[in-house]
């Protein structure tokens, strides 16, 4: 009788280590996004954490998928934290968070400086290329509010680098973790 071959399905969903060795590897970038977000250290630790919670405890979500769902999850749970709202300007920026970054880190300080509702959308719009449709689905706002906020983070942002003759296109989405590592690492060590 000829062997038979045993033929065994692969696991097509991302399971809770694939979701560690993601949060592990890319965490420079995932607290950096967090930190972005939040423009607050301690909140930026609580959506990293809660992040890598509900990532591995959410429903299941296709392999190939699962990175961009550990970003989407740090996302989900900044908007939790801070409830950002159009044209709700909380006003003033963590000056100590902006003491602490280092020359290399300035161009993070345009998009710390926004108003909590215009560094969401240029977050999520400029560096992690939401579409204006999904801005507005996850912030429960219209679409007009995400053009206008956008357009205006754009405006500050280019205008901080005009200030300081900094490049702003910061995108740590598209960096390599050791890149991102650079940036974020000294940040780090300053706010411990």
């Amino acid at each position: 009788m000829p062997e038979t071959k045993r033929i065994t399905k692969t696991n097509p969903y991302a399971t809770i280590l694939d979701f560690q060795r993601i949060f592990d590897e890319d965490m420079n970038s995932l607290y950096l996004l967090s930190l972005l977000l939040t423009a607050d250290r301690e909140m930026a630790e609580q959506c990293f954490i809660a992040g890598l919670e509900d990532a591995t405890k959410g429903n299941p979500v296709f392999k190939e998928w699962a990175r961009s769902w550990a970003r989407r999850m740090i996302i989900l749970n900044a908007m939790r934290v801070m409830s950002p709202r159009p044209m709700e300007g909380t006003g003033g920026s963590n000056s100590a968070l902006l003491n602490a970054l280092s020359e290399e880190q300035q161009p993070f300080a345009a998009i710390l400086e926004l108003e909590p509702f215009d560094r969401f959308v240029y977050v999520m719009s400029v560096l992690e290329h939401y579409s204006d449709q999904q801005c507005a689905l996850f912030l429960g706002c219209g679409k007009h509010d995400v053009i206008i906020a956008r357009s205006r983070a754009l405006q500050n942002t280019g205008s901080a680098a005009s200030r300081s003759n900094v490049e702003t296109e910061v995108t740590p989405h598209e960096h390599s973790d050791s890149e991102t590592g650079q940036l974020v690492t000294p940040l780090l060590s300053a706010l411990a």
